[in-house]
């Protein structure tokens, strides 16, 4: 499924193509993407049927054929069961219909790897949907994607844990290096929901593992953190690098609502809004 748009960052992530990246101080004209979580095929009837789920990304999609985003990034559980070949042959038909000119990041969610990852997990995770970490360029923007499941709970595949670890070393110093305008991580799970220090909970990344990737990004520039798993909206910040979490396009939790994000990158850096599905407006003006 838009293995294009895979394959391109497969190359990115393994140094096969090299995409020049904007300095810093680049006039690059302004761009927007779009950030969906969630989907998760299959939640609202406990995996008995996926037509509300495939009602609202179907509505997501349209939404971004209307506006044309830079790229559609999906951060995570992209289906309920792993492995159900009902869910995935939903998500997959549904994320056909997107306008093939715009770019599909697949994330890999705990509903897709499980909330142990495995080696087998995780193998048949990319042979669905692509690679679970790689690196994508859009302008001035390096995308670090990561399998954040691996970083939750390392102990299923602690070899695959280790090599993406130090894959990320080696890109966010590449990054850092050449300069680069905008550099964001996407993974399934945020780092934290409000705030750095809180405690370890199933919503966010262990602190064990949660200090050490934070003082990565913030030695390499990083500004803009973005996941989904939590099935609300919250905002949080470490410094001034900004911990984005966005409420699922599928069921929501609590008093939470179906949203999309549209994120906007110019001059002043990255800024952004959730929209619940009635509120989503018919274009997105950008400033020159």
């Amino acid at each position: 499924m838009r293995r294009a748009a895979l394959m391109v960052a497969v190359w990115l992530s393994v140094g096969l193509l090299a995409l020049p990246t904007e300095s810093r101080h680049a006039a690059a004209p302004p761009f927007f993407f779009m950030q969906l979580a969630d989907p998760q095929f299959g939640m609202f009837t406990a995996d008995a049927d996926v037509q509300q789920e495939t009602a609202n990304f179907r509505f997501a999609i349209a939404a971004a054929n209307r506006l044309r985003p830079a790229f559609v990034i999906v951060t995570g559980d992209l289906v309920n069961k792993a492995g159900d070949r009902t869910q995935i042959a939903a998500y997959r038909r549904v994320a056909a219909e997107l306008d093939r000119s715009i770019p599909l990041y697949n994330v890999a969610g705990n509903h897709d790897v499980g909330n142990i990852p495995t080696p087998a997990s995780i193998a048949a995770y990319e042979t669905r949907f692509g690679p679970d970490h790689y690196v994508f360029r859009f302008r001035g923007l390096v995308g670090i994607v990561l399998d954040s499941c691996l970083i939750s709970a390392p102990e299923g595949a602690p070899a695959l844990f280790a090599g993406q670890e130090q894959w990320l070393r080696r890109e966010l110093q590449g990054a850092r290096d050449a300069g680069a305008r905008d550099i964001v991580v996407f993974q399934h799970h945020p780092w934290f929901v409000h705030d750095p220090e809180e405690p370890d909970q199933y919503d966010n990344i262990p602190r064990e593992r949660r200090a050490r990737y934070l003082a990565w990004f913030r030695e390499a520039g990083v500004k803009c953190l973005i996941a989904g798993h939590y099935h609300r909206n919250a905002v949080a910040h470490d410094g001034d690098m900004e911990m984005i979490t966005s409420g699922p396009v599928g069921k929501p939790l609590g008093d939470g609502k179906s949203v999309l994000r549209i994120l906007t990158v110019d001059e002043r850096g990255i800024t952004h809004r959730y929209y619940d599905f009635g509120e989503v407006p018919n274009r997105i003006a950008l400033q020159k």
